[in-house]
Protein backbone atom coordinates (compact mmCIF):
# COMPACT_ATOMS: atom_id res chain seq x y z
CA UNK A 1 0.00 0.00 0.00
CA UNK A 2 2.60 2.49 0.79
CA UNK A 3 4.02 2.60 -2.75
CA UNK A 4 1.09 3.33 -4.41
CA UNK A 5 0.13 6.27 -7.00
CA UNK A 6 -1.77 7.76 -9.20
CA UNK A 7 -1.07 8.54 -12.71
CA UNK A 8 -0.19 12.29 -12.82
CA UNK A 9 -1.48 13.00 -16.58
CA UNK A 10 -4.30 10.60 -16.96
CA UNK A 11 -7.15 12.90 -16.45
CA UNK A 12 -5.22 16.21 -15.21
CA UNK A 13 -7.08 18.22 -17.65
CA UNK A 14 -10.05 17.35 -15.34
CA UNK A 15 -8.47 17.88 -12.35
CA UNK A 16 -7.20 21.31 -13.58
CA UNK A 17 -10.08 22.62 -14.70
CA UNK A 18 -12.02 21.64 -11.21
CA UNK A 19 -9.44 23.57 -9.29
CA UNK A 20 -10.17 26.86 -11.67
CA UNK A 21 -13.86 26.07 -11.43
CA UNK A 22 -13.88 25.64 -7.72
CA UNK A 23 -11.87 29.32 -7.36
CA UNK A 24 -14.19 31.02 -9.56
CA UNK A 25 -16.90 29.61 -6.97
CA UNK A 26 -15.72 31.09 -4.34
CA UNK A 27 -14.42 33.80 -6.25
CA UNK A 28 -16.71 36.39 -4.17
CA UNK A 29 -14.80 35.85 -0.78
CA UNK A 30 -17.37 33.03 0.54
CA UNK A 31 -15.57 30.78 2.85
CA UNK A 32 -14.95 27.81 2.13
CA UNK A 33 -15.69 26.61 5.80
CA UNK A 34 -18.86 26.20 8.12
CA UNK A 35 -21.99 29.32 7.54
CA UNK A 36 -23.95 30.01 10.17
CA UNK A 37 -26.88 27.55 9.48
CA UNK A 38 -23.88 24.76 10.23
CA UNK A 39 -23.38 26.52 14.01
CA UNK A 40 -27.09 26.30 14.36
CA UNK A 41 -27.32 22.47 12.85
CA UNK A 42 -24.54 21.11 15.47
CA UNK A 43 -25.98 23.01 17.90
CA UNK A 44 -29.30 21.19 17.35
CA UNK A 45 -27.62 18.07 16.94
CA UNK A 46 -25.72 18.23 19.42
CA UNK A 47 -28.60 18.59 21.60
CA UNK A 48 -30.63 15.79 20.11
CA UNK A 49 -27.93 13.37 21.19
CA UNK A 50 -27.24 14.66 24.62
CA UNK A 51 -30.68 16.10 26.31
CA UNK A 52 -32.25 12.38 26.40
CA UNK A 53 -28.78 10.65 28.11
CA UNK A 54 -29.13 13.63 30.41
CA UNK A 55 -32.88 13.03 31.16
CA UNK A 56 -32.30 9.07 31.56
CA UNK A 57 -29.52 10.12 34.04
CA UNK A 58 -31.14 12.33 36.23
CA UNK A 59 -34.01 9.38 37.41
CA UNK A 60 -37.18 11.60 36.20
CA UNK A 61 -37.44 8.63 33.33
CA UNK A 62 -39.29 5.32 34.66
CA UNK A 63 -42.02 4.09 31.90
CA UNK A 64 -40.02 1.24 29.57
CA UNK A 65 -41.50 3.02 26.20
CA UNK A 66 -39.75 6.51 27.07
CA UNK A 67 -37.13 4.92 28.08
CA UNK A 68 -36.24 3.15 24.46
CA UNK A 69 -38.13 6.61 22.92
CA UNK A 70 -35.01 8.48 24.47
CA UNK A 71 -32.36 6.01 23.76
CA UNK A 72 -33.30 5.97 19.74
CA UNK A 73 -33.84 9.63 19.87
CA UNK A 74 -30.29 10.07 21.16
CA UNK A 75 -29.19 7.54 18.70
CA UNK A 76 -30.61 10.12 15.56
CA UNK A 77 -28.31 13.00 17.35
CA UNK A 78 -25.22 10.44 17.43
CA UNK A 79 -25.72 9.63 13.77
CA UNK A 80 -26.39 12.94 12.91
CA UNK A 81 -22.50 14.23 14.89
CA UNK A 82 -20.74 11.42 12.54
CA UNK A 83 -21.92 12.81 9.33
CA UNK A 84 -21.75 16.33 10.29
CA UNK A 85 -19.84 17.89 13.07
CA UNK A 86 -17.04 15.50 13.56
CA UNK A 87 -16.62 14.17 9.90
CA UNK A 88 -16.39 18.28 8.53
CA UNK A 89 -14.10 18.87 11.69
CA UNK A 90 -11.85 15.98 11.18
CA UNK A 91 -11.65 16.86 7.76
CA UNK A 92 -10.36 20.36 8.37
CA UNK A 93 -13.33 21.71 6.92
CA UNK A 94 -15.73 22.61 9.73
CA UNK A 95 -13.74 25.95 10.14
CA UNK A 96 -10.36 27.41 9.50
CA UNK A 97 -9.16 27.97 13.24
CA UNK A 98 -7.44 24.17 13.43
CA UNK A 99 -8.03 24.41 17.40
CA UNK A 100 -11.88 25.05 16.73
CA UNK A 101 -11.62 21.68 14.21
CA UNK A 102 -9.70 19.56 16.54
CA UNK A 103 -12.26 20.49 19.01
CA UNK A 104 -15.24 19.79 17.40
CA UNK A 105 -13.87 17.02 15.77
CA UNK A 106 -13.67 15.20 19.16
CA UNK A 107 -17.22 14.94 19.34
CA UNK A 108 -16.52 11.52 18.12
CA UNK A 109 -14.81 10.66 21.06
CA UNK A 110 -17.35 11.74 23.05
CA UNK A 111 -19.75 8.98 20.95
CA UNK A 112 -17.19 6.08 22.51
CA UNK A 113 -14.40 6.49 18.90
CA UNK A 114 -11.26 7.76 18.02
CA UNK A 115 -10.91 10.60 16.54
CA UNK A 116 -7.07 10.16 15.40
CA UNK A 117 -7.81 6.25 14.66
CA UNK A 118 -10.58 7.40 12.24
CA UNK A 119 -8.67 9.96 10.54
CA UNK A 120 -6.64 7.33 9.57
CA UNK A 121 -9.09 4.75 8.54
CA UNK A 122 -11.05 7.59 6.47
CA UNK A 123 -9.12 10.47 6.07
CA UNK A 124 -5.84 8.47 5.17
CA UNK A 125 -6.84 4.91 3.63
CA UNK A 126 -10.53 5.34 2.50
CA UNK A 127 -10.07 9.14 0.75
CA UNK A 128 -7.12 8.60 -0.68
CA UNK A 129 -7.47 4.86 -2.14
CA UNK A 130 -11.29 4.41 -2.59
CA UNK A 131 -12.32 1.27 -3.80
CA UNK A 132 -9.40 -0.47 -3.70
CA UNK A 133 -8.89 -3.63 -2.55
CA UNK A 134 -6.35 -3.93 0.90
CA UNK A 135 -5.90 -0.37 0.82
CA UNK A 136 -8.96 0.99 1.49
CA UNK A 137 -10.14 -0.31 4.81
CA UNK A 138 -13.72 0.86 4.26
CA UNK A 139 -13.48 -3.16 1.92
CA UNK A 140 -11.78 -4.88 5.27
CA UNK A 141 -14.64 -5.84 7.12
CA UNK A 142 -15.59 -9.29 8.50
CA UNK A 143 -15.59 -12.61 6.78
CA UNK A 144 -19.47 -12.40 6.57
CA UNK A 145 -18.91 -9.68 4.30
CA UNK A 146 -17.91 -8.98 0.31
CA UNK A 147 -17.77 -5.39 -0.41
CA UNK A 148 -15.22 -5.85 -3.38
CA UNK A 149 -14.48 -7.95 -5.86
CA UNK A 150 -11.26 -8.46 -5.41
CA UNK A 151 -11.70 -10.20 -1.94
CA UNK A 152 -12.13 -13.36 -1.53
CA UNK A 153 -15.41 -15.05 -2.09
CA UNK A 154 -17.02 -17.56 0.22
CA UNK A 155 -20.06 -19.90 -0.66
CA UNK A 156 -22.05 -17.38 2.34
CA UNK A 157 -21.78 -14.67 0.19
CA UNK A 158 -24.39 -15.61 -1.64
CA UNK A 159 -26.76 -14.86 1.12
CA UNK A 160 -25.08 -11.52 1.96
CA UNK A 161 -27.62 -9.09 -0.06
CA UNK A 162 -30.20 -10.87 2.72
CA UNK A 163 -28.31 -10.69 5.98
CA UNK A 164 -25.62 -7.49 5.55
CA UNK A 165 -28.51 -5.39 6.81
CA UNK A 166 -28.63 -6.61 9.96
CA UNK A 167 -24.95 -6.79 10.03
CA UNK A 168 -25.29 -2.71 9.41
CA UNK A 169 -26.66 -2.19 12.68
CA UNK A 170 -23.87 -3.64 14.65
CA UNK A 171 -21.44 -0.96 13.22
CA UNK A 172 -21.30 1.37 16.09
CA UNK A 173 -21.43 -1.25 18.65
CA UNK A 174 -18.56 -3.34 17.70
CA UNK A 175 -16.85 0.32 16.48
CA UNK A 176 -17.09 1.49 20.14
CA UNK A 177 -16.47 -1.81 21.69
CA UNK A 178 -13.79 -3.46 19.82
CA UNK A 179 -12.65 -2.46 16.25
CA UNK A 180 -10.64 1.26 17.46
CA UNK A 181 -8.41 -1.44 19.30
CA UNK A 182 -8.44 -4.24 16.31
CA UNK A 183 -7.35 -0.92 13.93
CA UNK A 184 -4.79 0.72 16.28
CA UNK A 185 -3.05 -2.73 16.17
CA UNK A 186 -3.65 -3.23 12.08
CA UNK A 187 -2.06 0.70 12.03
CA UNK A 188 0.85 -0.21 13.94
CA UNK A 189 1.66 -2.72 11.61
CA UNK A 190 1.12 -0.73 8.65
CA UNK A 191 3.56 1.96 10.38
CA UNK A 192 1.41 5.06 11.61
CA UNK A 193 2.66 3.93 15.10
CA UNK A 194 6.85 4.01 14.76
CA UNK A 195 7.00 4.14 18.43
CA UNK A 196 6.07 1.80 20.97
CA UNK A 197 5.10 4.89 23.51
CA UNK A 198 2.68 6.16 20.15
CA UNK A 199 1.28 2.65 20.26
CA UNK A 200 0.18 2.47 24.07
CA UNK A 201 -0.70 6.09 23.81
CA UNK A 202 -3.56 5.42 21.44
CA UNK A 203 -4.59 2.31 23.19
CA UNK A 204 -4.77 4.39 26.53
CA UNK A 205 -6.65 6.83 24.99
CA UNK A 206 -9.10 5.07 23.11
CA UNK A 207 -10.12 3.21 26.28
CA UNK A 208 -10.07 5.82 28.75
CA UNK A 209 -12.68 7.71 26.08
CA UNK A 210 -14.34 4.41 25.89
CA UNK A 211 -14.51 3.93 29.35
CA UNK A 212 -16.11 7.61 30.04
CA UNK A 213 -18.88 6.78 27.28
CA UNK A 214 -20.26 3.82 28.68
CA UNK A 215 -20.38 5.52 31.77
CA UNK A 216 -22.39 8.40 31.06
CA UNK A 217 -24.24 6.73 28.14
CA UNK A 218 -25.23 3.29 29.90
CA UNK A 219 -23.76 2.99 33.84
CA UNK A 220 -25.97 5.89 34.88
CA UNK A 221 -28.87 5.23 33.04
CA UNK A 222 -28.77 1.42 34.66
CA UNK A 223 -28.63 3.12 38.09
CA UNK A 224 -31.08 6.31 37.29
CA UNK A 225 -34.16 4.54 35.45
CA UNK A 226 -36.17 2.31 38.06
CA UNK A 227 -36.09 -0.36 35.28
CA UNK A 228 -33.89 -3.83 35.26
CA UNK A 229 -30.50 -3.36 34.14
CA UNK A 230 -31.07 -5.50 30.66
CA UNK A 231 -34.14 -3.77 29.46
CA UNK A 232 -31.44 -0.72 29.73
CA UNK A 233 -29.04 -2.37 28.12
CA UNK A 234 -31.57 -2.98 25.63
CA UNK A 235 -32.73 0.15 24.91
CA UNK A 236 -28.77 1.25 24.18
CA UNK A 237 -28.26 -1.84 22.13
CA UNK A 238 -31.28 -0.30 20.31
CA UNK A 239 -29.98 3.28 19.94
CA UNK A 240 -26.78 1.76 18.65
CA UNK A 241 -28.55 -0.25 16.17
CA UNK A 242 -30.71 2.77 14.77
CA UNK A 243 -27.44 4.73 14.44
CA UNK A 244 -25.10 2.03 12.67
CA UNK A 245 -28.23 1.37 10.43
CA UNK A 246 -28.06 4.98 9.21
CA UNK A 247 -24.60 5.46 9.14
CA UNK A 248 -23.45 2.34 7.43
CA UNK A 249 -26.12 2.16 4.82
CA UNK A 250 -25.16 5.90 3.98
CA UNK A 251 -22.15 5.18 3.37
CA UNK A 252 -22.21 1.70 1.03
CA UNK A 253 -25.16 3.38 -1.01
CA UNK A 254 -21.82 5.39 -1.82
CA UNK A 255 -19.13 3.11 -3.10
CA UNK A 256 -20.46 -0.65 -2.75
CA UNK A 257 -22.58 0.37 -6.10
CA UNK A 258 -22.94 -1.42 -9.86
CA UNK A 259 -22.01 1.98 -11.34
CA UNK A 260 -18.62 1.65 -9.29
CA UNK A 261 -15.09 0.64 -10.27
CA UNK A 262 -12.77 -1.59 -8.44
CA UNK A 263 -9.25 -0.23 -9.66
CA UNK A 264 -6.16 -2.65 -9.31
CA UNK A 265 -2.51 -1.06 -9.82
CA UNK A 266 -0.35 -2.38 -11.87
CA UNK A 267 2.94 -4.02 -11.44
CA UNK A 268 4.38 -0.94 -10.34
CA UNK A 269 2.07 0.07 -7.81
CA UNK A 270 -0.12 2.71 -10.40
CA UNK A 271 -3.14 3.22 -10.33
CA UNK A 272 -4.60 4.15 -13.94
CA UNK A 273 -6.10 7.46 -13.59
CA UNK A 274 -5.61 10.91 -12.23
CA UNK A 275 -6.63 10.79 -8.05
CA UNK A 276 -9.36 13.08 -8.75
CA UNK A 277 -11.01 11.01 -12.04
CA UNK A 278 -10.32 8.08 -9.62
CA UNK A 279 -12.96 9.46 -7.24
CA UNK A 280 -15.55 9.78 -9.96
CA UNK A 281 -15.30 6.42 -11.26
CA UNK A 282 -15.34 5.00 -7.47
CA UNK A 283 -17.97 6.92 -6.04
CA UNK A 284 -21.69 7.89 -6.55
CA UNK A 285 -24.16 10.28 -5.52
CA UNK A 286 -27.96 9.84 -4.66
CA UNK A 287 -31.16 12.31 -3.57
CA UNK A 288 -29.73 15.35 -4.58
CA UNK A 289 -32.97 16.88 -4.52
CA UNK A 290 -33.97 15.69 -1.31
CA UNK A 291 -33.37 18.94 1.18
CA UNK A 292 -34.35 17.79 4.09
CA UNK A 293 -32.21 14.14 3.88
CA UNK A 294 -29.07 16.18 2.58
CA UNK A 295 -29.29 18.23 5.37
CA UNK A 296 -29.10 15.78 8.28
CA UNK A 297 -26.81 13.71 6.52
CA UNK A 298 -24.55 16.55 6.04
CA UNK A 299 -24.45 16.55 2.58
CA UNK A 300 -22.86 13.09 2.08
CA UNK A 301 -25.74 12.32 -0.58
CA UNK A 302 -22.92 14.59 -2.78
CA UNK A 303 -20.37 12.16 -2.26
CA UNK A 304 -18.61 12.62 -5.47
CA UNK A 305 -18.22 16.63 -4.07
CA UNK A 306 -16.95 15.39 -0.71
CA UNK A 307 -14.36 12.68 -2.24
CA UNK A 308 -12.86 16.01 -4.48
CA UNK A 309 -13.65 18.31 -1.90
CA UNK A 310 -13.51 17.45 1.32
CA UNK A 311 -11.42 20.42 2.48
CA UNK A 312 -14.58 22.33 1.88
CA UNK A 313 -17.58 22.08 4.23
CA UNK A 314 -20.73 19.57 2.99
CA UNK A 315 -22.81 23.07 3.11
CA UNK A 316 -21.38 23.98 -0.17
CA UNK A 317 -21.78 20.66 -2.18
CA UNK A 318 -24.95 21.31 -3.79
CA UNK A 319 -23.78 24.58 -5.30
CA UNK A 320 -20.51 22.70 -6.20
CA UNK A 321 -22.22 19.52 -7.94
CA UNK A 322 -22.98 22.09 -10.87
CA UNK A 323 -19.81 22.95 -11.37
CA UNK A 324 -18.59 18.89 -10.81
CA UNK A 325 -21.46 17.30 -13.25
CA UNK A 326 -20.53 19.84 -16.11
CA UNK A 327 -16.93 19.13 -15.93
CA UNK A 328 -17.39 15.56 -15.89
CA UNK A 329 -19.29 15.91 -18.94
CA UNK A 330 -17.23 18.10 -20.81
CA UNK A 331 -14.48 15.83 -20.51
CA UNK A 332 -16.34 12.54 -20.92
CA UNK A 333 -16.35 11.08 -17.27
CA UNK A 334 -19.09 9.34 -15.20
CA UNK A 335 -20.79 11.09 -12.72
CA UNK A 336 -22.86 8.38 -10.99
CA UNK A 337 -25.78 10.04 -9.55
CA UNK A 338 -29.50 8.22 -8.34
CA UNK A 339 -32.67 10.55 -8.42
CA UNK A 340 -33.82 9.00 -4.64
CA UNK A 341 -32.11 7.38 -1.49
CA UNK A 342 -34.44 4.17 -2.43
CA UNK A 343 -32.76 3.69 -5.65
CA UNK A 344 -29.83 3.89 -4.32
CA UNK A 345 -30.27 1.33 -1.77
CA UNK A 346 -31.92 -1.19 -4.08
CA UNK A 347 -28.84 -1.04 -6.19
CA UNK A 348 -26.29 -1.55 -3.24
CA UNK A 349 -28.38 -4.47 -2.77
CA UNK A 350 -28.47 -5.52 -6.31
CA UNK A 351 -24.36 -5.08 -6.21
CA UNK A 352 -24.33 -6.96 -2.59
CA UNK A 353 -25.56 -9.48 -4.47
CA UNK A 354 -23.21 -9.66 -7.48
CA UNK A 355 -20.66 -9.99 -5.11
CA UNK A 356 -22.16 -12.59 -3.54
CA UNK A 357 -21.98 -14.89 -7.01
CA UNK A 358 -18.88 -13.75 -8.75
CA UNK A 359 -15.42 -13.57 -8.74
CA UNK A 360 -14.91 -10.63 -10.95
CA UNK A 361 -16.69 -7.58 -11.03
CA UNK A 362 -17.78 -6.87 -14.67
Amino acid sequence: MKNLKFSSEQGLAFAQDLRQGINQYFKSGESRYANHSMVVKSILILTIYSLPLILLSTGLVAGIAPLFILYIISGLGMAGIGMNIMHDALHGSYAKNKFLNNLMGHSINLIGASASIWKIQHNVLHHTYTNVADADDDLNSSILLRFSPDKKLYWIHRFQFIYAWFFYGLMTLIWVTARDFIRIRQYKKLGFFKKKSEFNSEVLKALAWKITYFTYALALPIIMVPQAWWIVVLAFLCMHYVTGSILSIVFQTAHVMPTSDFPKPDENGVIGNHWSVHQLHTTSNYAPKSTLFSWYIGGLNYQIEHHLMPNICHVHYKGLSKVVKALAKKHGLPYNSHKTFLQAVWDHLRMLKMLGQQQVHG
